[in-house]
């Protein structure tokens, strides 16, 4: 295993990075609603630098696994992503905007560098044996960037303008890229272990997904549960606005929804669950409560308590999906499989988004009604892509089985 301090610089460059991919959607979105006084121009900016993602995530997690040294690679997908950003900024009110638009889709291309790529990487930080621990206290990461990004956005627009946010984005992913770059190499694979035409390894990364048990249940149950966070997140400021006559209070409830997530992660990574499986079902069930919940409150209470459910749920999912990913992904696949996973969930998340604005504007609590159902529908995915029996386990591990969370091998009949 490695040293500890370097475990350290790994979560505080994961932590950074995220952070100003989390700040980068919202940045743009006020950036061009406040240079060029048009809500199209900013929704236009965030469509583009989420829409690519799910090209970019397949094709750049085979150039991970196939660099000797991917902790490079990915210190240059942040740089890359931070001149793309830093373009835009400098450009925007000068340059066509549709020429703007196409940047960010360039920028977006390398969007699951910074959440999937960078998890990908955990093995060679902690070695197999501290996958358990070292996955949940890379989920709070996410948990903590999720709940930091969007309200230091806010903050600094607020009080120091809109372009402000976007730089601050800038330099916290320029900020990760001494603790990418330090990274482990890789073993060196056997001369016969080198991969095929990319076309090749991208079909045998999502072929691994679909016929390992593990994997194609996790999968697709965050894909659909990801829909249906995607309607709840849309509807919170809707919820805030008809509670309490503010849209500006449905922030609280992204807060509340954030920070009981966090606490959730924290609590896991100090007692760390027997099986991520089960995790992955509890937690979509918490979702579906949550969102219910939301569905039928009266009162600003009841919103914040249904937040909270929700957010019980979203980060557990969240930290037991990582493990089930690291115990199960083949190794030599295993950077492709984590940012085309990251990369489906972005896709789901703004599927889920998209469909929420025409339900709410017919009925926001149909819309939440259908957030529930849609957590239900996942929960139901589970239960059906799941093997009856045994576990399926990839034919290359490296340096033997991975341990799950309690230290047992895993693939252990559950």
């Amino acid at each position: 295993m490695m040293r500890r301090y370097r475990f350290g610089g790994y979560l505080a460059g994961a932590v950074t990075a995220r952070t100003g991919d989390e700040m980068s959607g919202p940045a743009l979105l006020l950036l061009g609603l406040s240079l060029t006084g048009s809500p199209a121009t900013g929704a236009s900016l965030l469509a583009g630098l989420t829409v690519s993602s799910a090209v970019g995530g397949p094709i750049f997690g085979v150039l991970l696994d196939r660099s000797p040294r991917p902790g490079r690679l990915l210190a240059a997908a942040l740089a890359a992503y931070a001149c793309g950003l830093l373009l835009i900024l400098l450009a925007l009110g000068h340059a066509p905007v549709a020429l703007l638009v196409g940047v960010a889709v360039l920028a977006g291309l390398l969007g699951p560098a910074l959440a999937g790529g960078w998890t990908a990487q955990l093995p060679l930080v902690v070695g197999e044996a501290g996958i358990g621990r070292g996955s949940m206290l890379d989920g709070l990461t996410y948990n903590l960037a999720s709940l930091t990004g969007p309200a230091l956005t806010g903050v600094l627009a607020t009080v120091a303008g809109a372009p402000v946010p976007v730089a601050v984005s800038i330099a916290l992913v320029l900020l990760a890229f001494p603790a990418a770059w330090s990274l482990p190499a890789r073993p060196v694979r056997p001369a016969g272990d080198r991969g095929g035409p990319l076309w090749r390894e991208v079909a045998a990364g999502f072929s691994s997904i679909a016929r390992i048990a593990g994997l194609r249940r996790a999968t697709v149950t965050t894909m659909v549960s990801f829909a249906g966070v995607g309607v709840l997140v849309v509807c919170s400021p809707l919820l805030g606005a008809e509670l309490t006559g503010e849209a500006g209070h449905g922030a609280v409830l992204l807060s509340a929804l954030a920070v009981s997530a966090l606490a959730a992660n924290a609590l896991l990574a100090r007692r760390p669950p027997a099986t991520p499986d089960r995790i992955i079902l509890i937690s979509t069930l918490l979702l579906a409560a949550g969102s219910a919940l939301a569905a039928v409150a009266g009162s600003p209470a009841v919103a914040v308590a249904a937040a909270v459910v929700a957010g019980a749920g979203e980060g557990p999912q969240l930290t037991a999906v990582l493990a089930v990913r690291h115990r199960d992904a083949p190794g030599r696949l295993r950077g492709q499989i984590f940012t085309t996973a990251a990369s489906l969930k972005i896709t789901s998340f703004a599927a889920g988004s998209a469909i929420a604005g025409p339900l709410a504007a017919w009925s926001l609590t149909g819309a939440l009604c259908a957030a529930a159902g849609l957590q239900l529908l996942a929960a139901l995915a589970y239960l059906l892509t799941g093997r009856r029996s045994g576990q399926e386990l990839p034919p290359d591990r490296p340096h033997g089985l991975l341990v799950g969370p309690s230290g047992t091998p895993a693939g252990q009949p559950e």
